[in-house]
């Protein structure tokens, strides 16, 4: 089992930025692949980002095209956090993200095949 707790949501201006973080309770974490994915109110939930483990590819990275360019996610196996780089937000990006944790590879961009998930933080992006 894997806990995962997301933080730094937030409300911020158009063209502001923030960094969420999302810490993992288990210490085989950095084998884990790691996702985060957002969900507007009457939206469907969507992909934003994940990033392999480190001993895999080189920890490759993968981004919604909504996002490319803007956003940039990492991960901190010493902390077992992963972190997602907002930049140039925009009003579209208002959303609660969710991290997520996956023991397998393949299909990191597909949620339903998450393995874990945390319980979301909100992101608020005023015009």
């Amino acid at each position: 089992q894997v806990q995962l707790v997301e933080s730094g949501g937030g409300l911020v201006q158009a063209g502001g930025s923030l960094r969420l973080s999302c810490a993992a309770s288990r210490r085989t974490f950095s084998r884990y692949a790691m996702g985060w994915f957002r969900q507007a109110p009457g939206k469907e939930r969507e992909f934003v980002a994940a990033i392999l483990p480190i001993t895999w590819n080189g920890g490759d990275t993968y981004y919604a095209d909504s996002v490319k360019g803007r956003f940039t996610i990492s991960r901190d196996n010493a902390k077992n956090t992963v972190y997602l780089q907002m930049n140039s937000l925009k009003p579209e990006d208002t959303a609660t993200y969710y991290c997520a944790a996956k023991g397998s590879f393949p299909a990191v961009t597909t949620g339903a095949l998450y393995d874990y998930w945390g319980q979301g933080t909100q992101v608020t992006v005023s015009s």
